[in-house]
């Protein structure tokens, strides 16, 4: 089944940009009667064509080093980068030995080297993985005991609380956040 359907592209059309361009012509026109009226009239002086340009909105103007005097904060400028694709990149007139192209010295890291320098620690986390054990353990014994004292209400609620307890612990200490806060470092 074919179905056709036409739709005339002014029912969607929103009239903001009509009402803008209009408010645009207004002002345009207005500007233009004030000029003419200021053209007219002979005893009209400078002070007010300041003033009427003052009030106009002001528009953002690019304004050279050369005609401000002013050294510039950085330059950017197009390069390549390692692959051949254009990048844009920024001198920092702040960073000492910025360089242009793009031929940046990164430091070189060898991760097969070691540091000879500096401090260095061993990380123990045995006691945040012993915890977590013992919880999984007396989780698995809590629900063996819940099967067993399927009889018994009570016990069988005293038990669900204790479980359900040890569960939320468990889910709280099984993360990697809690064996990072909890590992303990030691100096070699």
């Amino acid at each position: 089944m074919a179905m056709e359907i036409s739709v005339k592209g002014s029912i969607y059309k929103t009239d903001y940009a009509d009402r803008m361009q209009a408010q645009r012509e207004e002002a345009t026109k207005a500007e233009n009667s004030q000029n003419a009226e200021k053209v007219t009239k002979p005893g009209s002086s400078q002070s007010e064509e300041k003033a009427s340009n003052q009030n106009r909105t002001p528009h953002d103007a690019y304004i050279s080093s050369e005609k401000s005097g002013e050294k510039p904060n950085g330059l950017y400028y197009v390069g390549q980068d390692e692959n051949g694709n254009k990048k844009v990149y920024f001198n920092d007139p702040k960073k000492e030995g910025s360089e242009k192209d793009g031929d940046r010295k990164s430091p070189k890291v060898n991760a097969d080297a070691p540091d000879n320098g500096g401090e260095k620690y061993i990380a123990n986390s045995d006691k945040v993985e012993r915890e977590i054990r013992e919880l999984k353990e007396k989780k698995k014994k809590l629900e063996q005991q819940l099967k067993a004292a399927s009889g018994d209400e009570k016990k069988t609620k005293e038990l669900e609380n204790k479980l359900a307890q040890v569960e939320r612990e468990l889910s709280q200490k099984d993360t990697d956040t809690y064996r990072k806060q909890n590992t303990e470092f030691t100096d070699q």
